[in-house]
């Protein structure tokens, strides 16, 4: 596949999860969290996208909302867990990015904010529409998806490459 590729990067913030006496790493989904992730899902199945690849956070609740996200989904992708995307700064998921291989054209990242949601701000040099506000006003609420476009390699992936095409919460 050519670097000069389109390529899709989904953002996809955990379902809402539990205050629970567990660790942070720990805490399973809250009943809201696990009636909206399938919404979530069903949405990506809508909109057509189903990535190549998915990297999830190692967290419970990225984990436990990436089950019933799938479930809804036509097929199943390749899933790689890292333990790198949980409290992981802006650099850090940009350098997680950096290391995708090039065959990927779609990928879809679980993750937490504030990350998930400075990676998409700062990925969007562009929008379509009043997307950007949209998706800044709101904070990026639990089961919330952005989809960004970029043309090139995965190692090219930096500030303002994309462009924000689509931005979708369950409850906005």
């Amino acid at each position: 596949m050519s670097v000069d590729t389109s390529r899709r990067i989904v953002l996809l913030r955990h379902a809402k999860a539990e205050w629970a006496q567990e660790s942070d790493h720990e805490r399973p989904l809250a009943d809201r969290g696990r009636k909206d992730a399938p919404v979530a899902g069903r949405w990506l199945a809508g909109a057509g996208l189903v990535p190549d690849l998915t990297l999830c956070s190692t967290a419970v609740r990225t984990r436990e909302t990436w089950k019933l996200v799938v479930s809804e989904l036509p097929q199943r992708p390749r899933t790689v867990y890292d333990e790198r995307i949980y409290e992981a700064s802006l650099g850090e998921l940009i350098a997680l990015l950096n290391e995708t291989d090039d065959e990927v054209r779609d990928l879809l990242l679980v993750g937490h904010n504030p990350g998930v949601h400075a990676l998409a701000d700062a990925l969007a040099g562009e929008a379509e529409g009043d997307l950007l506000p949209r998706m800044n006003r709101s904070g990026f609420p639990t089961s919330a998806v952005a989809v960004l476009t970029f043309d090139g390699s995965w190692k090219s992936v930096e500030h303002g490459v994309g462009w924000l095409t689509a931005f979708w919460a369950p409850h906005a």
